[in-house]
């Protein structure tokens, strides 16, 4: 009896293990069917296996044979799938269910999915169709941002982004930028769809061809042809070449089509290039993309009142409108002494003459008088004629017949050197305020608020190694009586060579001579009347080492030329020029030109700006007057005939002597000190200052002295 138990014990575990297997399959199964029943594991199953079941008495062991497996669940990959709308509602289940879900929330979902979906049954008919194992199923990829019909082009510009970038964009913020932007739009073209142009495209291209009108060449700017790329490697490539085409325009029309130190070595002026992602977003996305890709040219007044000339130039080739008749010359003489009267002549063609000039005052006066008479002296000095002041009949067809080409030239190299300026010149905190100072015009403005508050007359450096340079920088301070440190070129090139022939000439000026540690000399001028700067100094530190400043010579204001400093700019009224920048500066303190002329005297004093202000030197050969006239200045430095020479490409001629030709004061720079330096003793030569400011620059080794020369200490 205990041998039968045993046995009937054992058939038992046998059928068990044999109905925890089964659960077990079918529990796999169904598991790959339904993800819920994936958490019940093996041995959840083997307990519920285990389960007691009444066993009849005395029966043989079970085998294998007694257990009828479905095949639907034996076969394996044959799991029947279930019907759609229970997939649905599965769905629907794992969408809705919560990140983190109770685990008994979980369990009742299992355990419902398995008495539901989890019955085995044995299906009439199988076919290898229905029961095949299905794939893993791939990442689904993200929708692209791209049209199908763009779909082709855009694949090869990725292509060509990749490749051959360096091939549009030999500038490597510009190729970085391009392939940025292309990338975050699927490489969609940005200037067509479908193979048509955008109206984006249009307005691009519509700037690209009227480029003439900002005084640049439409030629740099090539427009490829869309309407002949009929291939998606032809629409690629003219996409990119325009992309190209609109980032060479944004970059020249903002910064100008020459770097200023292509020019000279003494312009100075703050770079401010383009950024190339902000040019591409700001156009594409923009309204009006000519009016966008329009912006990047200079936004002062100035400039678009030149770019308004250049249309009008441009508009008028068939002649002036208005024409001055021929007749007897016309001339100013005033009177030498008491004894001849002043030779004022009057006729009918004068107020023709004034309309032709710009010359507003007394519009309609018949009297040839002197500021008649030197507008006409300007004019023949720009027009290559004697500058005499007389209007003969040479110069009437010079005013009648003007050589509009070079008009035109001389129109369009000042607008791009506006390009070279920065966009904003004023300090915002002031009310924009800043200085201007013009060369070629010897003036210099102090504007505010868009508007000009005060200007005077300057003296400006002498053409050659002596030009004033360009430059913006800030005004930090004035110094009122100011000590003169006479610069190391003047003291080698002038003072030293002047004391030679006069050993008292320092002395009898009142400068001081020290020896430097380092052995080289230190000539300086202390404070005063006659210290070669004046009672005012102008302070906007620079690498040029120049400044305003005011002068014992002021009958240099007189001359209608005033090129005569060292590189320096005399200010003619420096007291009121100090009593407007600190009104602008501190108007709480009430600053007058009686105020500031109270504080002359022997010591220096700094009076600081809280506010920096901006000043910008400038060049400008033509400008638009306040009449609204065309004003054309002599090109005293060369500059425009170096910067036409530039723009049409002669970059292998010596500029040297470009500059040379259109300026016959031009010198060289002189590369060592002449053996021998004499000065004129009578009245009819130029002043000590004048000879002094005119001196070659020449730095000799430290410790050069001549014999005979005794320091101060």
């Amino acid at each position: 009896m205990m041998r039968d138990c045993s046995r009937n014990r054992a058939g038992f575990d046998r059928a068990l293990m044999a109905v925890a297997a089964t659960f077990l399959t079918v529990s796999a199964t169904s598991a790959l069917a339904q993800p819920d029943l994936a958490q019940r594991n093996a041995a959840e199953l083997a307990i519920e296996a285990a389960i007691p079941r009444p066993e009849p008495a005395n029966l043989p062991p079970p085998t294998i044979h007694d257990f009828k497996i479905d095949n639907a669940v034996a076969t394996p990959g044959t799991v029947q799938a279930p019907k759609a709308d229970a997939a649905k509602a599965d769905s629907a289940k794992t969408t809705d269910q919560p990140a983190a879900a109770k685990p008994d929330a979980v369990g009742d979902a299992a355990k419902e999915t398995t008495t539901k979906d989890t019955a085995i049954k044995a299906p009439a008919t199988t076919t290898p169709a229905a029961t095949a194992a299905q794939p893993a199923a791939e990442p689904v990829k993200a929708a692209s941002n791209v049209p199908a019909a763009d779909q082709p082009v855009a694949d090869r510009l990725r292509d060509m982004l990749g490749e051959k970038s360096s091939r549009y964009f030999d500038r490597k913020a510009e190729r970085t930028a391009v392939e940025k932007f292309y990338g975050a739009r699927d490489f969609a073209p940005l200037w067509s769809q479908g193979g048509a142009l955008t109206a984006t495209a249009k307005g691009v291209i519509a700037r690209l061809k009227d480029a003439a009108s900002d005084g640049l060449n439409a030629a740099d700017y090539p427009v490829p042809d869309f309407a002949a790329a009929t291939s998606p490697d032809a629409l690629a490539e003219a996409d990119l070449k325009l992309t190209q085409s609109m980032l060479d325009y944004a970059r020249q029309a903002q910064s100008g089509r020459m770097h200023w130190s292509q020019v000279s070595g003494d312009i100075s002026y703050p770079e401010h290039p383009i950024d190339p992602s902000e040019v591409l977003g700001k156009v594409t996305s923009a309204k009006d993309a000519s009016a966008a890709l329009d912006s990047y040219n200079p936004p002062q007044k100035l400039y678009r009142e030149l770019k308004a000339k250049l249309a009008e130039l441009r508009g008028q080739a068939d002649g002036p409108v208005v024409q001055i008749a021929e007749g007897p010359a016309l001339k100013y003489a005033p009177s030498r002494n008491r004894k001849q009267p002043t030779v004022v002549m009057e006729d009918p063609r004068v107020p023709q003459l004034r309309a032709k000039l710009g010359i507003t005052e007394n519009a309609d006066d018949t009297h040839y008088d002197a500021k008649v008479a030197e507008a006409v002296r300007r004019f023949q000095e720009n027009a290559d004629l004697k500058p005499t002041g007389v209007l003969d009949d040479r110069t009437i067809r010079a005013i009648n017949s003007p050589k509009r080409s070079k008009l035109i030239d001389t129109v369009i190299v000042n607008m791009e050197r506006w390009r070279w300026l920065p966009r904003d010149l004023g300090a915002p905190s002031i009310g924009d305020a800043y200085v201007i100072l013009n060369i070629p015009d010897y003036t210099l403005k102090v504007m505010q608020h868009g508007t000009q508050v005060w200007t005077t007359r300057v003296v400006t450096g002498k053409p050659g190694i002596h030009a004033t340079p360009l430059l913006t920088e800030t005004m930090k301070y004035i110094t009122v009586n100011p000590t003169w440190n006479v610069p190391p070129s003047i003291v080698y090139g002038e003072y030293l060579p002047a004391l030679q022939q006069d050993p008292t000439v320092l002395q009898r000026m009142g400068l001081r001579v020290e020896r430097n540690p380092d052995g080289s000399v230190h000539i300086s001028q202390p404070p005063g009347a006659g210290n070669a700067l004046g009672r005012i100094r102008f302070n906007f530190p620079n690498k040029f080492l120049v400044y305003q400043h005011d002068t014992p010579d002021k009958y240099l204001f007189d001359k209608s030329e005033r090129a005569y400093s060292h590189g320096c700019m005399r200010v003619q009224y420096p007291d009121q020029y100090a009593a407007v920048l600190l009104g602008i500066t501190e108007p709480n303190e009430h600053y007058t030109p009686e105020k500031i002329r109270s504080m002359y005297g022997s010591s220096e004093v700094d009076l600081k700006f809280p506010t920096p202000i901006p000043v910008n030197i400038t060049y400008q050969t033509a400008f638009v007057d306040d009449a609204g006239k065309l004003q054309i200045r002599k090109d005293i430095y060369g500059r425009d005939a170096t910067m036409l020479a530039l723009l049409r490409g002669s970059h292998g001629r010596d500029l040297e002597t470009v500059v040379a030709r259109a300026q016959p004061s031009y010198s060289r720079p002189a590369g060592r000190l002449p053996s021998s330096v004499s000065f004129a003793s009578d009245n009819s030569g130029p002043s000590f200052f004048e000879r002094l400011f005119g001196g070659p620059r020449f730095s000799p080794p430290p410790g050069r002295r001549p014999p005979g020369l005794v320091f101060q200490r």
